[in-house]
């Protein structure tokens, strides 16, 4: 076999659609590319390929522009000239969901099939860090590779290559994900760029190729070399069939190819000689010193990151199951496949790494802003559509005997688990409609004499349900049928609170509210104005407003729970930054207003108020090192000695059911160049901890890397994070990081103000764990301090986006009014067996409730379409798909064993069948006499079910 060398060129453009400009400024450029990419492929066959950059949105973002070039674009396409997706976006990887990752292939796909052939190449070029469960993914779409630049090798600022001891031996290695699955994956060893801008002059080719091929070199491990021809917004080069030509004259060893993606990775996989590393689970730059991974990008703008978990949880949790339901149970009710592609691509248009990682200028992310209440309002038009058709086929002729002024309601539990939790409807317990030809007057009138009291909340067996009731008085309203015009009313709203009990997974629970003579004895879970109980928790509230937590299931006690923690941060939009020497802030010593706010059957509330006072901002040294362009590890600024008020309203909620306490934390920000956190001290035995990643519970050390320098630790989380009892939680097996992935510590220098002294109940020997809970806060931290502290990001203010130059971002200091939300949930050591898991994800899903009228219906008012048992497998998504008109549903294995999903249709149904992420018909799957389906599921393994209807 000849040992000749070849230089595989590949042409491409890594398109940012918006970063350090603007996005329609970044647009212009696009069409300005596309316009002279078309035109030189025209006009010269010998530029063979380029590479779109694996996103079919360009496509969208040229021709909404240039409508008239789709013949000339869509013919290249098709000759295998121009290459496309088989991503939608090129998203990032922490910051959105598993089921965004997977409408986004989806989608890009479809888009892809639409034009031509899909580009099967698993693309995440510029991607900050990749989850573990990618080459599964991959291997899911049909895709058996994975080409990246980040997560093993590390990149300095400006994306400058450093040398070190790496997890791979080559460029090329082996990814394995926590099932088992592998993919080759593709280290651009030297950047996406180290091709790019090829001499056509002789004298700089020769120079130019002899240290562009003796930098492939050092890292290949055959002699098939990768050079990527474009960089960031790079221009078409359209001198490059004439430097390839010098190149190959100077170079009569080594065949120089105009290549694409295909050819070079079926040349790689023809010459493999070398016995290739194997790098397992997550790709997180942990084997680096810790300067440069660009995890803050998790807690910059964190506005954003919530809207985003709304978002998601909106279309995947919510409108998606809702229509899929309302399509099964009513005819004539369309799944809207057209409206939720439109609403997905809306969302994942804010899902590139420099738009959800809130790392742009400000124009960037004003934009995103209405782009996710676009989307937003899409999936809230698709679930009141849903959920009226639904509660029209339930059966509510039950409540007419409790009277002709009984009101229904519908609850809808739209997560994977049976739940109880406290909800709220707003009710029109009166409507005069203009039609029927009272004047505003009258209807006013009428509506604001209505006697409402006597009123109580039963449910179907029509036993009184503990529920509080607010008059909001006279309110305008309309309706907009499908048959007529608009029609307005008057009415007479309430609001209706109560604690829905055990209403199925995926299914629903009738209440109704009606005029009754009936009281029930008051019950409280107060015990004290200070203290809070329930059958499985106590929360007791300190003079600082800090509370602890009595776990009554193992006696276990964690003390100095919400302490809020300050520090500056003279950093960027990438990455933390704390001034050296500086002692955090925290509330530990701040006496707190402490209030009773709720006190019912069902829940308790208590308001704490703290009157802070902190840094206005850094000093006027942190803007000369801006404005000189200082590395940020590098830089000496420190805090204003200004001091500006913070006042921070807490409120912590306990219901009557609830297996642990939520948080609402609510405060004006008016400082800038800081960092606020909770914090949570676990006091638990542990070396590693458990987070929540896509389609994975990772598990990750909470000590970094002999190599790490950077004092923060700070990681990237979804819905939750966990400590638990080092040994107590062996049952639950949950993947681990154990390649580049190894996840480090925490922040040494921000430490707890918290007793060190304290700990967890001494006369406690059941095992523990303690699961927080967030929405849309995707930063935490495992702090080195002795007690194992959890520290989740509720804020971070800075000005400058920073990487290769100056761009202020006075939006990113995040000023004004700011509520985040978290939930604590103490378990027994096995998170998932004891429900900790199933809480924490039922947390991210808002209920759905509908009012409805007395009438017939095809389902009983508690129903459930589906009832499936598990173990440890955790439920992701429903959806209808458009092809075939198949239900399909998506469970995952959270643990490293293996296990069995069993489900039971109780709609009319043909088959079962086996999917993948990409919905394709599979292995028809057997069920028993009972109509129940068992199969068996393998470690951390990705599930998809289909039900041919």
């Amino acid at each position: 076999m000849s040992t000749k060398r070849t230089a595989h060129i590949i042409s491409h453009t890594h398109w940012d659609r918006e970063w350090y400009l603007p996005y329609e400024k970044h647009h212009v450029r696009l069409v300005k590319l596309v316009d002279t990419l078309l035109d030189k492929m025209d006009q010269d066959p010998n530029y063979r390929s380029f590479f779109l950059d694996g996103q079919t949105i360009i496509l969208e973002d040229y021709l909404q522009v240039r409508p008239e070039q789709k013949d000339r674009l869509h013919t290249l396409i098709q000759d295998g000239r121009i290459l496309i997706g088989p991503w939608y976006i090129l998203q990032d990887a922490f910051l959105t969901s598993g089921e965004a990752n997977v409408r986004n292939m989806q989608i890009g796909h479809q888009d892809a099939k639409k034009v031509g052939q899909v580009s099967k190449i698993g693309y995440f070029p510029d991607t900050f860090g990749l989850v573990g469960q990618t080459p599964q993914l991959m291997q899911q779409s049909g895709i058996t590779n994975a080409l990246f630049g980040r997560g093993v090798k590390p990149t300095g600022f400006n994306n400058t290559v450093s040398d070190g001891d790496y997890e791979s031996s080559f460029s090329e290695l082996l990814w394995e994900g926590p099932d088992g699955s592998q993919v080759l994956g593709i280290l651009f060893a030297n950047w996406y760029s180290n091709g790019n801008e090829i001499p056509v002059d002789r004298e700089e080719a020769k120079a130019y190729w002899e240290r562009k091929l003796a930098d492939a070199e050092k890292y290949a491990s055959t002699s098939e070399l990768l050079f990527m021809n474009g960089c960031d917004h790079q221009p078409v080069q359209l001198d490059l069939p004439e430097a390839i030509r010098v190149a190959s004259e100077l170079f009569p060893d080594t065949t120089f190819v105009h290549s694409n993606f295909n050819d070079y990775l079926e040349a790689v996989q023809r010459s493999g000689k070398q016995e290739l590393s194997t790098v397992k689970g997550e790709l997180r730059s942990q084997r680096t010193d810790g300067w440069s991974t660009l995890v803050n990008t998790a807690s910059a703008r964190v506005y954003l990151k919530q809207m985003n978990q709304l978002g998601q949880a909106m279309l995947e949790k919510v409108a998606e199951p809702l229509a899929a339901f309302a399509h099964i149970l009513k005819a004539g009710e369309k799944y809207p496949h057209h409206l939720f592609t439109y609403a997905w691509k809306t969302l994942m248009q804010n899902h590139p790494h420099d738009s959800i990682c809130g790392c742009s200028v400000d124009e960037v992310h004003r934009e995103m802003v209405t782009r996710f209440e676009k989307s937003r309002h899409v999936a809230e038009a698709i679930v009141d559509d849903s959920k009226q058709a639904i509660a029209d086929v339930v059966d509510t002729s039950r409540f007419a005997q409790a009277g002709e002024n009984a009101v229904p309601v519908v609850v809808f539990n739209t997560t994977g688990w049976e739940r109880t939790g406290v909800v709220s409807i707003e009710l029109d317990a009166l409507r005069l409609y203009f039609r029927d030809g009272y004047s505003l007057e009258e209807a006013s009138a009428f509506v604001k004499a209505a006697d409402l009291s006597g009123r109580v909340l039963i449910d179907e067996q029509g036993d009184l349900i503990p529920s509080t009731f607010e008059d909001l008085g006279l309110q305008f309203g309309y309706d907009l049928p499908d048959d007529k015009f608009r029609q307005p009313y008057m009415c007479r709203r309430v609001r209706v609170t109560f604690e829905a009990e055990k209403v199925p997974a995926l299914g629903l629970k009738t209440y109704a509210w009606v005029k009754r003579e009936a009281k029930l004895a008051h019950s409280s879970l107060l015990a004290g104005d200070r203290v809070m109980e329930n059958d499985l928790v106590k929360i007791a509230i300190a003079d600082n407003g800090s509370f602890s937590m009595t776990d009554k299931k193992n006696g276990r006690t964690y003390q100095d729970l919400g302490v809020y923690e300050n520090t500056g941060d003279i950093g960027n939009e990438y990455m933390f930054r704390q001034p050296d020497g500086e002692k955090a802030l925290t509330t530990h010593g701040l006496l707190a207003q402490i209030r009773v706010l709720q006190d019912t059957a069902y829940q308790a509330s208590v308001e704490i108020i703290h009157d802070w006072a902190i840094p206005a901002s850094g000093n006027e040294t942190l803007e000369e090192e801006q404005r000189d362009l200082v590395y940020y590890p590098h830089r000496k600024a420190q805090r204003s000695t200004q001091m500006v008020p913070m006042q921070i309203r807490t409120v912590l909620s306990l219901s009557r059911s609830g297996k642990g306490v939520e948080i609402e934390s609510s405060f004006n920000n008016q400082a800038k160049d800081h960092r606020l956190r909770m914090l949570f001290p676990t006091d638990l035995s542990a070396n590693v901890h458990r987070v929540d990643s896509m389609f994975e519970i990772a598990q990750r050390d909470n000590v970094p890397a002999v190599e790490w320098e950077n004092p923060s630790n700070t990681q990237h989380q979804q819905a939750f994070v966990e400590v638990c009892e080092a040994g107590a939680g062996d049952g639950v097996g949950v993947s681990a990081s154990t390649g580049a992935g190894a996840s480090a510590g925490a922040s040494a220098s921000a430490g707890t103000s918290a007793s060190a002294g304290t700990s967890a109940s001494a006369s406690a020997s059941a095992s523990a764990g303690l699961v927080v809970a967030n929405l849309g806060l995707n930063e935490y931290e495992v702090l080195r301090d002795g007690r194992n502290t959890i520290a989740v990001t509720l804020l971070r203010a800075v000005g400058e986006l920073g990487d290769w130059g100056l761009f202020p971002t006075p939006e990113a200091q995040c000023l004004g009014e700011h509520t985040v939300r978290l939930s604590l949930i103490p378990h027994n050591g096995e998170g998932t067996q004891f429900g900790a898991y199933e809480e924490a994800y039922q947390f991210q899903i808002p209920w759905t409730l509908c009012q409805t009228g007395i009438h017939n219906g095809r389902i009983a008012p508690t129903y459930t379409p589906f009832q499936w048992k598990g173990g440890e497998m955790a439920f992701s998504s429903m959806k209808m798909n458009e092809e075939t008109g198949d239900l399909l549903l998506r469970w995952y294995n959270m643990s490293s064993c293996n296990t069995e999903l069993k489900v039971q249709s109780n709609i009319p149904h043909k088959n079962f069948y086996k999917s993948t992420i990409m919905e394709t018909n599979g292995t028809m799957l057997e069920v028993d006499a009972e109509g129940e389906m068992a199969l068996p599921i393998g470690p951390c393994e990705i599930v998809t079910i289909g039900i041919h209807k």
